[in-house]
């Protein structure tokens, strides 16, 4: 394992395992829509920057100054990686664990494989929150006939099935609601390991994005609400009000204590569910920067994305602060297709016509329903502001209210 550094921008290193090419490059592996808001967040620091995917039109990799066109596990694409990067980050949480402990014998790699492994597999993550002290739904885990037959006598129906792994936007979840139900549920899910959540009376949802220092300085972004439609997250509200004090003090608790449990570096998102009593069970955690942190690029005076790059270079974290109310709509494929199902380019400028309105699209040639193309940001002086502008932008979109 590589010591320590402090890479700062232009090409200086306070400290270094071995030499770099200057300028500093720092490399992500993955080339999605978060890889490239890093990308640019370390550009505009002064950073060059490489990316590893395996897909030649990766938003990401189009963006990045070098772009490794190889698979995750590619041995001369991981030595082509650490070679011209003085640090490596992952901008998704499905990137192999042990691609990141290949890298990390060579540069310092955050988050660490084991923190990425916990996120990977929700048997490993559930078990991550009971040891934090963090309440999380009642469960069991599934892997064997025998142990579906136990989870029949611990009250856990009606529940979720989740599969252990590669789960993610509502992919490989399904609800049962009896013993029956379960069990054809395990089949479809071709009997993979998996885990069963016991379904909770819930009243909302939220998420915490905490930065954390190889230092162990930890900050974090204001609470924020979250809509999901369908297993994916449609509407985020950060804005005075939105949410009760005491809650927000709680999730940020909670977030910090699972962070620190892992002795995590980096940007971590940690999801929450607020059930109708006004208790709060955790999800899940995303070992990256977030859908629900995109409102900060335009609403804070520092993104999810300018702290990753300072938790990557080992750079000073200041607490970020919301000088904006804001809203943001994740934009799905389904925007670039009428009622009909025809496609159709969306009304930008209607939309950007409206005051306080940011559009950020990622790239992507191919619009699909369900895919991620962008988000809209909305950012205004009060949450009044806000929801007025954005319910006139999802009408023009064709985004159902919320």
């Amino acid at each position: 394992m590589t010591p320590p550094v402090s890479l700062l921008p232009g090409g200086s290193a306070e400290s270094s395992a071995s030499p770099v090419a200057e300028p500093l490059t720092l490399g992500v592996m993955g080339g999605g829509q978060l890889g490239r808001m890093f990308v640019h967040a370390a550009q505009t620091m002064g950073y060059f920057t490489a990316v590893l995917d395996p897909d030649a039109q990766s938003p990401a990799g189009r963006v990045s100054h070098r772009h490794i066109h190889t698979d995750y596990t590619d041995s001369s694409g991981l030595q082509q990686l650490a070679a011209c990067s003085a640090a490596i980050t992952t901008e998704f949480e499905n990137v192999p664990a042990l691609a990141l402990r290949e890298l990390a014998k060579l540069r310092p790699v955050s988050p660490s494989a084991d923190a990425v492994a916990i996120a990977q597999d929700r048997a490993a993550e559930k078990a991550h929150f009971v040891k934090c002290g963090v309440p999380c739904a009642p469960y069991a885990v599934i892997e064997s006939a025998d142990q579906l037959t136990a989870a029949l006598t611990q009250n856990l129906l009606p529940g979720i099935l989740k599969t252990a792994r590669m789960g993610y936007d509502g992919k490989g979840q399904v609800r049962v609601k009896d013993a029956a139900a379960l069990r054809a549920a395990w089949q479809e899910l071709k009997q993979v390991p998996c885990v069963l959540e016991k379904m909770l009376p819930l009243g909302l949802e939220c998420s915490v994005i905490v930065a954390r220092g190889r230092d162990g300085q930890m900050v974090n972004f204001p609470v924020q609400r979250n809509l999901h439609r369908e297993g994916i997250l449609a509407v985020t509200e950060v804005y005075e009000g939105h949410l009760p004090e005491a809650l927000q003090l709680q999730a940020v608790a909670a977030a910090r204590a699972i962070a620190q449990g892992v002795n995590y570096v980096g940007v971590l998102c940690v999801e929450f569910f607020v059930l109708q009593d006004g208790s709060m069970v955790v999800n899940e955690m995303a070992p990256r920067p977030h859908n629900s942190g995109h409102y900060t690029l335009d609403a804070c005076d520092q993104s999810q994305f300018d702290l990753q790059v300072r938790t990557l270079a080992g750079l000073p974290l200041t607490p970020p602060r919301q000088h904006s109310a804001a809203i943001m709509l994740n934009l799905l494929g389904d925007v670039w297709f009428d009622a009909k199902g025809a496609k159709r380019l969306p009304d930008w400028s209607s939309v950007l016509a409206l005051p306080g309105t940011h559009l950020h699209l990622y790239g992507k040639t191919e619009a699909r329903k369900a895919r991620k193309m962008g988000h809209l940001n909305v950012t205004g002086a009060s949450a009044k502001d806000v929801r007025d502008v954005a319910l006139q932008a999802a009408a023009i979109l064709g985004i159902e209210a919320f």
